[in-house]
């Protein structure tokens, strides 16, 4: 039976991450956008790739189903690859929370009975994670909670309504769904992980960039010196998918050049997504 790679989310790493996995393998990539859908599927298969396009709204279950059942039918699956997002500034954070948070769970559920031996999930997250702790109990929520709940559960945590603030829940949100996943993952003999990139050079970054965000300074200031690459991050997933990372799972691999690092121990600052009164400040070991 074949093997079925799937990409949700097209643009910026998802399509590195398709070429890297992709090869030799039959190719689902899925995202919310027909035409970017339409252009990345002719541009692949006139590079060599068995590939098929499935238009999705992470945000709607059916939708998400629908793109599970037709991987399902191209074989087994062999690697997920969840990249399908929005940035703080791109929307209300009642769509971030929809799409970031909910439409993770949503693939999640879905993908995860076409889970098998040797299978591999990983599900983009952020290093915008771990910029705050999370309340201990909303944790809880986050990692096992149903679903239904899960809108009051956000509104409990101060800034949960401003862009940065959804979007830090959401995506640690991600990296625990990830953690509490894995032991079901592993009875199917699968693995389960979550990547948090920092500022990596995507139309999202450049979307960021053009309405003020402070991603070319704060790049500047990591230990790196500079913002990540698609590349960078395919080849973080190309690892973790393949057998070298085959005692990896439950887990979070942090791609970031170094700026959470910055932020704990040296002078870089960034806005604190917990806090309401929208101020930005260091935080920093004095």
């Amino acid at each position: 039976m074949a093997e079925v790679v799937v990409v949700v989310g097209v643009r910026g790493f998802g399509l590195a991450c398709a070429r890297r996995l992709g090869v030799g393998r039959d190719l689902l990539i899925a995202d919310v956008d027909a035409g970017v859908l339409a252009q990345t599927e002719q541009m692949l298969a006139g590079e060599g790739y068995r590939v098929t396009g499935v238009q999705v709204d992470v945000s709607d279950r059916a939708s998400v189903d629908a793109c599970a059942e037709r991987a399902r039918s191209l074989g087994e699956l062999r690697v997920l690859v969840h990249t399908a997002g929005i940035s703080p500034a791109m929307a209300p954070w009642e769509r971030i929370f929809a799409v970031n948070l909910i439409g993770t769970i949503h693939v999640l559920d879905a993908f995860g009975p076409l889970a098998g031996p040797g299978s591999v999930g990983i599900v983009m997250a952020s290093n915008a994670a771990n910029y705050t702790p999370v309340p201990p109990e909303i944790e809880t929520e986050l990692a096992i909670g149903p679903i239904d709940g899960l809108r009051e559960v956000v509104q409990r945590v101060p800034g949960h309504d401003t862009g940065l603030g959804a979007y830090w829940l959401a995506k640690r949100s991600n990296q625990l769904r990830v953690q509490a996943l894995a032991g079901a993952w592993g009875a199917k003999g699968a693995r389960i992980l979550s990547v948090s990139p920092g500022i990596i050079a995507t139309p999202m970054i450049a979307y960021e960039r053009s309405v003020g965000s402070p991603v070319d300074a704060t790049a500047a200031g990591t230990p790196s010196g500079r913002m990540g690459t698609s590349e960078d991050i395919a080849a973080a997933v190309a690892w973790l998918a393949g057998p070298e990372a085959s005692f990896i799972t439950g887990t979070d691999l942090l791609v970031d050049g170094g700026m959470i690092a910055a932020l704990r121990w040296a002078n870089l600052t960034t806005a604190d997504p917990s806090d309401d009164s929208r101020q930005t400040r260091p935080r920093v070991a004095s």
